[in-house]
């Protein structure tokens, strides 16, 4: 059958494995059934897990991931009024979301940190215009960048005497090697393993052996341009000892010396090693008596952050945050640090964690305007950070913490505000004149809500969970999988307390004790359902497996009401091309999902449609509203743009598969023509 009426109705394989289980059938608690969580007991914490997944996916109510599309880069960006990639922005959301992102949006993100890897610095390399061309020094990465622009440096502020992105670059070793360990991609691997490698070495250059504590100047920290360095004697400021740097470092070369194993250079690894733990013994000099780290410590042994001092006595939230988050310290030491954050309620007078209380006193600037505390990056909020401390509340088991920051953030959410930084503490937008906001920080706390849940340590050899399940909920099963390379871990948990039990597609699993399971990659199913019991509960009477099978219907007379006939057409050509790839077999690609995707945006739109009209959705002021619904339908077409200019580029591919797809398209609008 051709032409138009061919699309009418037409199968859409996703390639989902369907699960079956009595899971709980047992049990006489409270239960949720959703999308992608159910489980008994706390409903409304497994009711804030399902939205938190409902945000990275297409959805009729909520703005959601697929609305950062942008078709410059096939990628992500920062938000419709930031047209770039940030390292610091995307730090807390990109971490949090690796093990459960699917494809296309995996790939959208390879390609935006590609942004940053593809320009870093060599020592020749312009970064942007005037006055942001400085040339990096080999190794560098950068504070933001879009195609043929970088700024290497943080770009506000006095830029003349800041540093080059000494923490960035940690920062962005940890996401690019963390997305690594996930994939397991050989050639990926062996792709980027030597920038990382140059990334390691640039930041090395600031190691004083002395001590093992690594320099860095004005704006050199992740969350610049707040930090100044050192103010020497005559006013100028200098390089100081960064305690950001150093515990980022340590967490970049936890996942670099794991890829290094992967590729099979042990002697790199060892090497690495040896760098780190002398890293990590270094940090006692950047240590309070209280178990806490200063924010910096001067050359002249003056202290930054010492919290009450007449002097500098504000507590630095970040490196504290980030060293329970990332394991740089063990968990006395952890539970030192949140006892600190704790005892200072300013620094989560809105629920979300800020930067720093109290003001800084050492800034380069006046705390006034902009830099006035509660504004930007003196006592602003910012999501990315957020979504660290969610990971420390997981690790510390403080699951109410976690509970109010996700519930906080959905009053934003609601009014469409997903703006960074928050103002006034953290309890307002940045940008009040837009109709609506949206940022890619703002993903981070639900993108960290779920991580927490399993933590999700990759190593060379295999993944550990650490599972953190509040003991509110006594049965989680998480419906969609965790990525371990090429294999898929569907994860369910029973019980409360420690771990007693482990299956695995239902037989006994032995890698496991009271508080983590192992899964080594060679013994790990391709499809693994893991159940974990907790505190001695038994086994589902059922778990298992059954047959891969179709994943829905997508019907062109569904969505017809929503768009013209333009629009249908093209979506007409999406499905016949979609319908082409499966019938050869490449249903598993990135292209099919980005079809899939813009196929699922599509059916948002006139489930959004269908809402509207049985009063359903959530009242927005009219601008706000004209605004949401506009963004929804541009979404569709901004990844329908993006998909077709990526098959057009294959028109004189020299690899085969590509050549292919690109017959498969073309073929496709023949079809649509007869």
């Amino acid at each position: 059958m051709v032409g138009f009426m061919r699309f009418l109705l037409v199968t859409v394989a996703t390639g989902i494995l369907c699960t079956t289980s009595t899971f709980g059938a047992d049990s006489g608690s409270a239960r949720f059934e959703g999308r992608h969580y159910r489980g008994a007991g706390d409903v409304e914490y497994l009711r804030l897990l399902e939205t938190a997944r409902r945000m990275f996916e297409p959805d009729a109510e909520r703005q959601n991931l697929a609305m950062l599309y942008v078709t410059n880069w096939n990628g992500l960006v920062e938000g419709p009024t930031w047209d770039a990639w940030w390292i610091q922005n995307s730090y807390g959301t990109t971490y949090g979301i690796l093990p459960l992102l699917r494809e296309p949006f995996l790939t959208f993100l390879q390609n935006s940190q590609d942004l940053w890897f593809d320009q870093m610095g060599d020592g020749k390399r312009v970064g942007a215009s005037p006055p942001h061309d400085w040339v990096a020094p080999d190794g560098a990465l950068c504070d933001a960048a879009r195609p043929g622009w970088i700024v290497y440096k943080q770009g506000d502020g006095r830029i003349a005497i800041h540093d080059w992105g000494m923490e960035f670059t940690a920062a962005g070793v940890v996401l690019q090697s963390e997305l690594l360990l996930t994939t397991r991609d050989p050639q990926a691997i062996a792709h980027y393993l030597p920038k990382l490698e140059r990334c390691a070495a640039f930041i090395e250059t600031r190691r004083d052996p002395t001590n093992n504590l690594f320099l860095a100047g004005p704006a050199g920290n992740l969350l610049a341009p707040s930090y100044a360095g050192w103010r020497r004697p005559d006013g100028t400021y200098d390089r100081a000892y960064l305690t950001g740097l150093s515990i980022t470092y340590i967490a970049a070369l936890d996942r670099l010396i794991e890829l290094e194993k992967l590729a099979g250079r042990t002697a790199m690894a060892e090497r690495y090693a040896t760098s780190r733990a002398s890293a990590r013994k270094a940090l006692a000099a950047l240590t309070t008596e209280e178990g806490y780290f200063i924010r910096s410590l001067d050359p002249d042994g003056t202290r930054h952050g010492v919290f009450g001092a007449a002097k500098h006595g504000y507590f630095e939230a970040s490196p504290n945050h980030d060293a329970i988050a990332f394991r740089v310290v063990g968990d006395a030491q952890a539970e030192n640090i949140f006892r600190k954050i704790a005892s200072i309620p300013e620094l989560r007078p809105h629920d979300f964690i800020l930067p720093n209380y109290p003001s800084y006193d050492d800034m380069y600037e006046k705390p006034e305007g902009l830099w006035a505390f509660g504004t930007w990056v003196n006592g602003g909020h910012w999501s990315t950070c957020e979504a660290r401390m969610m990971l420390a509340y997981y690790r510390l088991g403080h699951f109410d913490d976690a509970r109010r920051s996700m519930q906080r953030l959905l009053t934003f959410a609601e009014k469409f505000r997903l703006d960074n930084p928050l103002v006034k503490q953290g309890s307002d937008v940045y940008q009040p004149n837009q109709p609506i906001n949206l940022t890619y920080d703002a993903f981070g706390p639900p993108a960290a809500f779920m991580r927490g849940l399993f933590e999700y340590l990759y190593r060379a050899d295999g993944l550990t969970l650490v599972p953190h399940i509040p003991p509110s909920i006594t049965e989680l099963e998480q419906l969609d999988p965790v990525r371990l390379g090429s294999k898929k871990v569907f994860l369910s948990v029973k019980g409360s307390g420690p771990i007693t039990g482990v299956t695995v597609n239902g037989k006994k699993w032995k890698g496991f004790d009271a508080e983590t399971v192992f899964l080594p990659y060679e013994k790990t199913p391709k499809n693994a359902r893991v159940e974990i019991l907790l505190g001695g509960a038994g086994a589902a009477r059922q778990s298992k497996f059954e047959t891969p099978h179709v994943g829905g219907f997508f019907t062109l007379s569904v969505v017809a009401g929503s768009f013209d006939a333009a629009q249908l057409r093209r979506l007409a050509r999406l499905m016949e091309f979609q319908s082409r790839m499966l019938d050869k077999g490449l249903g598993q690609t990135y292209e099919t999902a980005h079809a899939q995707l813009v196929l699922d945006c599509a059916k948002s739109v006139a489930k959004r449609d269908d809402m509207k009209r049985a009063g359903q959705l959530q009242p927005l002021s009219e601008a706000s509203q004209i605004a949401a619904d506009k963004l929804f339908v541009e979404t569709v077409f901004k990844l329908c743009d993006g998909l077709e200019a990526r098959l057009e580029s294959y028109r004189n591919a020299t690899e085969a598969k590509q050549r292919k797809m690109f017959e498969l398209w073309r073929g496709s609008e023949k079809d649509l023509q007869r």
